[in-house]
Formats: C-alpha cells, sequence, structure tokens
C-alpha cells in the first residue's frame, strides 16, 4: 500500500485504477480493509482510493487525542497532500461521517456522495435499543471503557461476529486485529464510541452534524445514494431513518441491497459494488473523467 507524510505522521491508503476520483471511507474497528472486495466493481470506472484514518489500519498512531477534529485534520491533509479535486465520496459508519463533514467544508470539490450504515443526524438515547444504549454508556463511562475496549478488545472481539450475519473466522478478522496488539494501540478505536453523537453531547460533533445536515439539505447538485439492508438487529439506517432522509437529503436514491449487519461490505460486498458502479454510471460521475 502507498504511504503519504500528512501533518507529523503518515497515512497508509490504497489507490488503483485511473479518472475520476471515488474515495471510499472507513469507520471503527475497521480499516481500507474493508472494501477489498467493493471496489473491484468501481475500478474500471474511476481511480479508486480507500485511507487508513489516522491511528487505524497501516497508518500511523501520532500522540493526539483522536477526536472528532483531529481525524477531520488528519483526513482533509491527506486529500490535500494527494491533490484530490472534484471526488466522489463513499462512507461507512464513521467514514460516512467523515465523508459529509468534508463535502460540507469543500462543497466545490464534491461530485456525489454513496453512504451506508453512517449517522446522518445525531441521535437520542430513545433511538437506540436497549442493549446499543448500555454498550454506549459503558464506552463512555471513564475506567470501565479503558477496560472494555484497551484492556479486553471488546470492540475487535465482537465487531466481526455480532457486527455482521456471516461472522469472520479468526483468519479473516486477523487483518483488521493486527494493528492492534497493544492496549495502547487501541487508544482510536475507543475514541470513537466517546464521540458518537448522543443526547446532544459531544457538542462538536453535533454541530459539526448540523453544518453537514444544511448541507444534505441544500446541495440539489449533487447526487447523493443510500445503500440499505435488513434482516440484522445491528443496523443504524432502518425505515425510521430512511424517512427521514428521504424528507431531508436533497438529490437522494435509495436502494436495498439486502440482508447484512452493520460492517455490510463484508457481508454483502458484490450487491454494494454493483448498486455503486450502476448509480456511478446513471449519475454521469465518472465518464466526464476516466480514461
Amino acid at each position: 500500500m502507498p504511504v503519504i507524510d500528512v501533518i507529523d505522521s503518515h497515512i497508509s491508503y490504497t489507490d488503483t485504477g485511473d479518472g475520476s476520483p471515488v474515495v471510499f471511507l472507513h469507520g471503527n474497528p475497521t480499516s481500507s480493509h474493508l472494501w477489498r472486495n467493493v471496489t473491484p466493481h468501481v475500478r474500471g470506472q474511476a481511480r479508486t482510493l480507500a485511507p487508513d484514518l489516522i491511528g487505524m489500519g497501516a497508518s500511523g498512531k501520532p500522540d493526539i487525542e483522536y477526536g472528532f477534529a483531529d481525524q477531520a485534520r488528519y483526513l482533509g491533509a491527506w486529500f490535500e497532500a494527494l491533490e484530490l479535486r472534484e471526488v466522489v465520496l463513499v462512507g461507512h459508519d464513521w467514514g460516512g461521517v467523515l465523508a459529509l463533514d468534508w463535502a460540507a467544508r469543500n462543497p466545490a470539490q464534491v461530485r456525489g456522495v454513496a453512504l451506508m450504515e453512517t449517522m446522518l443526524k445525531p441521535l437520542t438515547s430513545e433511538e437506540l435499543a436497549p442493549a446499543a444504549r448500555a454498550r454506549f454508556e459503558a464506552f463512555r463511562t471513564p475506567g470501565v471503557g479503558e477496560d472494555l475496549v484497551l484492556a479486553k478488545n471488546l470492540l475487535l472481539e465482537t465487531a466481526f461476529k455480532g457486527g455482521v450475519l456471516n461472522p469472520l473466522t479468526a483468519a479473516q478478522a486477523q487483518p483488521y486485529r493486527a494493528p492492534y496488539p497493544t492496549p495502547e494501540s487501541r487508544r482510536p478505536l475507543l475514541a470513537w464510541p466517546r464521540m458518537t453523537p448522543l443526547d446532544g453531547e459531544p457538542a462538536e460533533v453535533v454541530a459539526r452534524m448540523g453544518v453537514y445536515g444544511a448541507w444534505l439539505a441544500r446541495s440539489a447538485d449533487v447526487p447523493k445514494l443510500l445503500l440499505t439492508f435488513d434482516s440484522s438487529p445491528t443496523l443504524l439506517i432502518e425505515e425510521r431513518v430512511i424517512g427521514w432522509s428521504r424528507a431531508n437529503i436533497a438529490s437522494l436514491e435509495v436502494e436495498h441491497c439486502g440482508p447484512a449487519g452493520h460492517h455490510a461490505p463484508e457481508d454483502q460486498p458484490d450487491a454494494i459494488g454493483r448498486a455503486l458502479s450502476r448509480w456511478l454510471q446513471t449519475q454521469g460521475l465518472t465518464s466526464a473523467f476516466s480514461v
């Protein structure tokens, strides 16, 4: 994988194909590895890039807090270092949040946005199932979160069992686990649930979501695709969210991609890849720049 220096560290990323850039952003606790079976469907139409977020995958682990502003700053530096312009963004989980944050701050450089299993707006406790609410409360409790995520490695132990319909074997999950051999190396993984926008906190993330929520509503010139799934209690995008999205997101197309868990690219990579390829073609998002 290529590596590029950003700020005081480095970001590792995949980079294949030619033409208009389509950037795939992963969430927690994954990496660019999440997209390995999705990007081949798009590769012939565009240049596909997938970075490992700072502190994750093969990217550097600088001594920072790994708050949302940190993640956005290093990701923005990566876009600048590669001189990426007029991009299509594809985001899953926190990668979708970062994609929308970048889009709202760089609207002239965004040609389209595709999203799946991400947070489109701040959450309330009432929207969460009791088990999910208890899990978030535990992660956000000082001492308890450190024990669960840093010491016991709970996120990586459960993400590819309960977060998918088809559990990964130990060998299949190893590329996700390898970057986090020690409690200290897992600090970025704990930072993510602690910045989940729940009941108005943390205020910084809620404010950023307000900014990109306004952008989603007014950016009728930017096509958007929301991929949906079913059959799993771990899904973030369910019927209520789909209804909200249709009412509040301009130029939105919704496509169902079948049964999957939260980490849908592991369960449905081909359905996701085909949906993205079709959308890129029908929206004319690659033809003007492809070679």
